[in-house]
C-alpha cells in the first residue's frame, strides 16, 4: 500500500491534469472532477485489486470501476493514465475530433480501463449491478465499484437499481456518491432536495457508511469496511461528503465551475495553488 503522503502527491499530479486537460480543451467539467480526486486515487492506487497491463473488457478475476457521471471524464483518464493503462501523453488530446478520449467515456475506440459508455446519468448503477451479480453467479470474489453523483441521484433509474441490488442480494457492490452538494444549475437544496440519503439507502436495504471524501485515511477504512461486509446479503454504498473545485481556491464549493474551462489566466491560477509531482502530460 503506497502510503497517505504518496497519494496526495498523486492527488495533487491528478488535479493538475484534470485542469490542464479541461482547459486546453476549452471545454469539460472540472469541478465534479476536482471534487472526487480523493476518491478515486485511494480508490485506484490503494484499494482495488486491477491489472493495467493485463486488462480485460469483461473484469474477469479483477474488480472493476464504473463511472456513472461520466462528465467526470477528466478524472477518470488522468488516473488511469497514472495508473498504467494508457500513456500519460494522450491526455492531451482530451476532447479533440478522433480522439480517445472523448468528454464522456467512450468505448467506441477501444480505451483500456473503460468498461461502458457513460455520462447518461442515472445508468451507471444499473450496469454496476448487473456487473456485480454476474461476478456473484461465475463465483468471482472480487467487487464491483460504481462512482455516482448526488445530482445524479435525482434520477428514478438510481432507485430502481438500489432495490434491484437489494432484492438480489449483490453484496459485491460497492457505490460511492460524490456528495458535493452541487449540480449544473445551482445547489441540489435549491433545484430537488435529496433530504437525508443516508436514511434513504438504508431504507433501500444497503449498508451506508457516510466519509470525508478528501480524508484518505477515512476513505481507505470505509472501503476496507466495504469489502469485509461481503457476503451478508446487503449492496454497500459510501456516501462521500467533498467540496466541488477542491484544491482551486476560487472554483471550491460553486455550481459555476460544473462544466466550465478555465481561461489562461484562471488556469495559471489554478496551477499555482497544485504542485507538480509526476511530471505534466
Amino acid at each position: 500500500m503506497l502510503s497517505i503522503e504518496k497519494l496526495n502527491e498523486i492527488s495533487s499530479q491528478v488535479r493538475r491534469d484534470i485542469v490542464r486537460m479541461v482547459s486546453m480543451a476549452g471545454s469539460g467539467h472540472p469541478g465534479g472532477s476536482l471534487g472526487s480526486t480523493d476518491v478515486l486515487v485511494s480508490l485506484f492506487f490503494s484499494e482495488m485489486k486491477h491489472d493495467p497491463k493485463n486488462w480485460r473488457r469483461d473484469g474477469r478475476g479483477n474488480d472493476i470501476f464504473f463511472l456513472s457521471a461520466g462528465h467526470m471524464s477528466p478524472l477518470f483518464y488522468s488516473v488511469l493514465a497514472r495508473s498504467g493503462y494508457f500513456p500519460v501523453n494522450e491526455l492531451g488530446s482530451f476532447r479533440k475530433l478522433g480522439s480517445r478520449l472523448q468528454g464522456h467515456p467512450s468505448v467506441e475506440k477501444g480505451l483500456n480501463g473503460v468498461h461502458i459508455a457513460s455520462g447518461s446519468l442515472g445508468q451507471g448503477l444499473s450496469v454496476a449491478c448487473g456487473a456485480a451479480l454476474a461476478k456473484k453467479r461465475a463465483s468471482d470474489e472480487n467487487s464491483v465499484f460504481v462512482l455516482i453523483g448526488d445530482g445524479e441521484s435525482q434520477e428514478g433509474q438510481i432507485w430502481e437499481a438500489a432495490m434491484f441490488g437489494a432484492q438480489h442480494k449483490i453484496d459485491n457492490l460497492i457505490a460511492m456518491t460524490d456528495m458535493n452538494g452541487q449540480q449544473i444549475d445551482g445547489p441540489l437544496k435549491s433545484v430537488m432536495d435529496l433530504g437525508d440519503l443516508d436514511a434513504k439507502w438504508n431504507a433501500f436495504g444497503w449498508d451506508t457508511f457516510t466519509v470525508d471524501g478528501h480524508d484518505k485515511e477515512k476513505i481507505i477504512k470505509a472501503i476496507r469496511r466495504a469489502k469485509e461486509l461481503k457476503g451478508n446479503g446487503r449492496p454497500k454504498m459510501l456516501l462521500m461528503r467533498t467540496v466541488m473545485g477542491k484544491g482551486v481556491d476560487f472554483m471550491e464549493g460553486t455550481h459555476h465551475w460544473h462544466g466550465k474551462a478555465p481561461d489562461k489566466a484562471q488556469t495559471e491560477r489554478a496551477l499555482a495553488q497544485l504542485k507538480e509531482t509526476l511530471g505534466d502530460f
